[in-house]
């Protein structure tokens, strides 16, 4: 049986989970080596430095701006654990939302990935009433894939070693449908 997951907007003081896992190496490894153009990323590690001093002006930014943003930690039910986070921001250009997910290391292959993407397009499109959203990787990063398109997202273009990934709403909902219809088929009381 599959572990179930939350979303949780963190309080102020529990930021330090997000400083935790920006500092950690093996976290961070699938960001290092790359030409970021922002203070604080240690291209080296992939590692962000978020120190205290910075978490008023991020949480006011992030926190309670829907639905421009929304922000939460990835949750584990049975115990409470942060295990990662999950957010969408507005892309105005490009008429879609961005997002992102970071699971801690020591949680990652565990069968956590989709359904904390799940979740988090659960909130984006029943919550927020977004209409589309959009992720873009390395094309190597296999399981980032794989988690994004067992999730719903299909490709939308790939070109310079990037994949890019969307979902709208209208797939998001048609998708919820199929799995309530699959689910009824195999209960049969719902003929």
């Amino acid at each position: 049986m599959k572990e179930s997951l939350y979303l949780h907007i963190p309080a102020y003081e529990e930021l330090w989970y997000r400083q935790k896992i920006m500092q950690d190496p093996d976290t961070m490894s699938y960001n290092k080596g790359y030409d970021l153009d922002f203070n604080d990323y240690d291209k080296a590690t992939g590692c962000i430095d978020f120190p205290k001093k910075k978490w008023a002006d991020w949480y006011t930014h992030f926190i309670g701006q829907e639905p421009h943003r929304f922000y939460a930690y990835i949750v584990r039910e049975s115990d409470g654990e942060f295990i990662g986070e999950v957010n969408v921001h507005r892309n105005v250009d490009a008429g879609w939302y961005e997002m992102g997910i970071v699971l801690e290391a020591k949680y990652r292959g565990k069968g956590y990935a989709v359904t904390a993407l799940r979740l988090l397009l659960q909130y984006a499109f029943e919550k927020i009433g977004i209409e589309a959203v959009h992720n873009e990787f390395e094309e190597e990063r296999s399981a980032a894939r794989q988690t994004h398109l067992s999730a719903g997202f299909t490709r939308y273009r790939q070109e310079n070693g990037v994949i890019e990934l969307l979902i709208t709403k209208e797939r998001y909902f048609r998708q919820i449908a199929i799995r309530l219809h699959d689910f009824c088929n195999q209960q049969n009381p719902c003929r």
